[in-house]
C-alpha cells in the first residue's frame, strides 16, 4: 500500500493552499550566496577558533581544580548540606599552588600545572540537573527539553569558515550516548552547519605511509580510490542535478539543500583533509610534547595534535571528547588513570599553540557536564553534583593565571562568581565577537538563540 506524506496531503488538499501556507511560514530559507563564506562578527573578536576539550561523565572538581582544605580535616564526618548519612571524603591527591598567580591545582595534573599561567579557572559553575544526558545536552545545545543547534553549529553559522575545503565544525571521538549526534547537530539551522564527526581512528597519516591508517569512518569514506577525481565530479554533478530538480519542485526543503552542500563539501574535503590529518611530518619532539608514543597518552595526544592542525587549517570549532569520567567508585585508580591520559596532551597543546602564536586567537575550553559531590558514594566514589563545579578556559582573550568564582567550604555549591551554562555560552560567543542576543535564527515563530532567553557575558574573566 502506498503511503501518503503530510507534505503530499498539504499539496493536494484545498487546491494546495495548505502547502502554500506551509511554505510561506516555513522558518527555513536557503542561505543567499555561499553559506560557508567567512562572516564579520558583531564586534571585534578576541578569538577566531575554539577547541573544546570535553570530559564526558563529569570530572570531580574537588580532586582536580577546586582546593578545599577543610575536606581533609572533616574526612568521614557528616556532610552538613546533604543527607545525614553522607560522609565527607578527603581528596586522595595533594594540592599545590602553581604559576605566578599561585593557582591551586592537584597533583593529578603535573604537566598542566606547568601551564597554570595560561589558565582561567571558573570555579563557580553550575547547571540545572545532575543527570548525564540532560546536562550533557544542555552543555552542548543550551537546552535539553527540545532539539536545538549545538554550540559549534551556532559558532559556525555566525562566523562561517576560513577554509571552504574543510568543515567549519569538527568533533573528534564524539560519544554515541548522552544525546549522541544532537550534541554536534544543527537542528533547525541549515544542515551545512552541523559538526563533522571523526571517530574510530588509531593513527593519522595517508594510507600506505609508515604507520599510517585511514583516520576512521568519518574520514576514510571521503576518498573513492576506485574513481578518478574527474569521474567523481561527473557522478556528483548528476546527483546534484537530481537534487536541484527536487528543490525546484519543493523550494522549502532544507534536507535536500543540506545534502547538496554536504556532497560538495565532501568532494572538496578529499583534497585537503588527508593532509591535515597527516602527522607523519611532525618532529619527534613535537610528538613527545603531546605524549604520542606513550601508552597512556597516545590516543588523546594524537587528537590534540590533530586539533592544532585543524586550527592552522582554518577550522572554526573543534571538539575532542574524552569519555569515562563518571567515577561513582574506585575513585583513586579510575580518576588517576583518566587524568594521566589527558594531562600531558593538554599541556602540550597549550604549549604548542602558544609557541606558534595561535593561543591568542584560539579559545581552549575544558570541562564536563557537572561536577562531583564532596561526600563519598560508597567507600571510594563520588556522586553527581550540578550545584557547583569547575571548568577552565585558556587563550582567546580570557585572563590568564586567573581564578574566578568559588564553591562553599566543601565544594558542594557555587556561592561566588556563579556561572550558569547559559552565561558560559554567552561568554564563549562574546569572545568570538558574537552577541548572544543577536545571533538568532527564526524558527517556530520566534528568534531562537543558543542561550534561549537567558545568559550574561562574564566580563570579569575577559582580558
Amino acid at each position: 500500500m502506498n503511503t501518503i506524506s503530510r507534505r503530499d496531503v498539504l499539496k493536494s488538499a484545498s487546491v494546495g493552499f495548505g502547502y502554500l501556507a506551509f511554505a510561506g511560514l516555513s522558518t527555513w530559507a536557503a542561505e543567499k550566496g555561499n553559506p560557508l563564506a567567512s562572516k564579520k562578527p558583531h564586534f571585534p573578536a578576541k578569538a577566531k577558533h575554539v577547541i573544546f576539550l570535553c570530559m564526558e561523565g563529569a570530572p570531580s572538581h574537588v580532586d582536580t581544580f577546586d582546593y578545599k582544605p577543610k575536606l581533609p580535616e572533616l574526612n568521614g564526618q557528616n556532610m552538613p548540606k546533604a543527607r545525614t548519612f553522607a560522609k565527607l571524603l578527603a581528596s586522595p591527591w595533594q594540592f599545590a599552588q602553581h604559576g605566578q598567580a599561585g593557582l591551586w591545582i592537584s597533583e593529578l595534573f603535573p604537566e598542566l600545572a606547568k601551564q597554570a599561567d595560561e589558565l582561567c579557572l571558573l570555579r563557580g559553575m553550575h547547571t540545572d540537573v545532575p543527570a548525564h544526558s540532560q546536562a550533557f545536552l544542555q552543555m552542548h545545545t543550551g537546552i535539553f527539553q527540545f532539539k536545538r543547534p549545538s554550540m559549534g553549529a551556532w559558532a559556525f553559522y555566525g562566523l562561517g569558515t576560513e577554509n571552504e575545503n574543510l568543515p567549519g565544525f569538527v568533533t573528534i571521538s564524539p560519544p554515541p550516548q548522552n544525546g549522541g549526534p544532537a550534541n554536534y547537530g544543527s537542528a533547525f539551522l541549515p544542515a551545512v552547519y552541523q559538526g563533522t564527526p571523526i571517530s574510530g581512528f588509531r593513527s593519522f597519516g595517508p594510507p600506505g605511509s609508515p604507520g599510517g591508517q585511514a583516520a576512521g569512518p568519518g574520514v576514510s569514506n571521503i576518498r573513492n580510490a576506485q574513481q578518478s577525481v574527474d569521474a567523481q565530479r561527473i557522478q556528483l554533478d548528476f546527483i546534484q542535478s537530481l537534487n536541484r530538480d527536487a528543490l525546484e519542485r519543493e523550494p522549502h526543503n532544507p534536507d535536500v539543500d543540506g545534502a547538496i552542500e554536504s556532497f560538495e563539501l565532501a568532494f572538496r574535503m578529499q583534497k585537503d583533509l588527508p593532509k591535515v590529518l597527516d602527522i607523519s611530518n611532525e618532529t619527534a619532539a613535537t610528538k613527545a610534547l603531546y605524549g604520542i608514543g606513550e601508552q597512556a597518552t597516545e590516543n588523546f595526544g594524537r587528537q590534540c595534535l590533530l586539533a592544532r592542525h585543524l586550527v592552522e587549517a582554518g577550522v572554526r570549532f573543534i571538539e575532542i571528547t574524552s569519555g569515562q569520567w563518571d567515577h561513582h567508585r574506585d575513585l583513586k585508580n579510575a580518576l588517576g588513570n583518566k587524568a594521566r591520559s589527558v594531562d600531558k596532551p593538554i599541556a602540550g597543546l597549550l604549549q604548542d599553540l602558544k609557541a606558534r602564536g595561535l593561543l591568542k586567537d584560539t579559545l581552549v575550553l575544558w570541562g564536563g557536564e557537572f561536577g562531583r559531590t564532596p561526600y563519598a558514594q560508597g567507600s571510594d566514589g563520588r556522586d553527581h553534583n550540578h550545584r557547583g563545579f569547575t571548568t577552565w578556559m585558556a587563550g582567546g582573550g580570557v585572563k590568564s593565571g586567573f581564578s574566578y568564582g568559588a564553591t562553599d567550604d566543601y565544594g558542594y555549591e557555587a556561592v561566588e562568581g556563579k556561572i550558569h551554562v547559559h552565561d558560559w555560552h554567552a561568554t564563549i560567543l562574546h569572545l568570538l565577537g558574537l552577541d548572544h542576543e543577536k545571533l538568532t535564527y527564526r524558527y517556530a515563530g520566534r528568534n531562537m538563540r543558543l542561550t534561549d532567553v537567558k545568559g550574561n557575558v562574564v566580563k570579569d574573566i575577559i582580558g
